[in-house]
């Protein structure tokens, strides 16, 4: 389940929006927050390896995902599949951008896009329960996806091996090819002698 969430521009690790909940389901909300800030202060700081991560918090994970110098950044229950909590992250990017694009490297105030938080507590609620149809179709797709990629890669390989039992074929053809040219120059030059 996605326990919280939060946008924070990655020059500066200002915080640009957040996904405001009660704090019912969440103790220590407070104490995460504080982790998340520390997160993006460090991520300020170019201590990040890559733009799709998942960090181990206590319980919990955090996800991220960096583009355009935005951290879209959401925890999750252990439980909770990383494929549903990247594509939550993607469908947030894909909204912030749309609406806030333009806005985002002149905002100077922490919390400026707060009006995103409605945005955010929709789709939070799209992926609360992954076994919802709608959240295990996009893992049914994800698994197809791969599914194909896999089938692609065996093909591949396959047709890799049939292009060396040519390459092999052609060889042998080329050994005995060789063979019978020096037994008919053995044979031109006793001839000639």
């Amino acid at each position: 389940m996605v326990k919280l969430t939060m946008i924070a521009r990655i020059t500066d690790g200002l915080p640009l929006a957040e996904g405001l909940d009660d704090g019912r389901d969440l103790k220590d909300a407070d104490f995460y927050k504080q982790q998340a800030k520390l997160l993006f202060k460090n991520l300020s700081k170019g201590q990040h390896e890559s733009s799709r991560l998942s960090i181990e918090t206590g319980p919990y994970y955090f996800h991220y995902i960096i583009e355009s110098r935005v951290c879209y950044l959401t925890m999750c229950d252990r439980s909770y599949p990383k494929k549903l909590a990247f594509q939550y992250l993607e469908d947030l990017k894909n909204e912030f951008e749309r609406v806030n694009g333009n806005q985002i490297e002149t905002a100077a105030r922490p919390y400026a896009f707060i009006k995103f938080d409605t945005f955010i507590q929709k789709t939070r609620k799209l992926y609360l329960d992954t076994r919802t149809q709608r959240n295990l179709a996009k893992l049914n797709d994800e698994l197809y996806e791969v599914h194909q990629i896999m089938t692609r890669n065996v093909q591949e390989v396959l047709g890799v091996g049939e292009k060396l039992d040519q390459v092999s074929q052609m060889s042998s053809r080329l050994t005995s090819d060789t063979r019978m040219y020096a037994d008919k120059a053995k044979d031109l030059n006793r001839q000639e002698s």
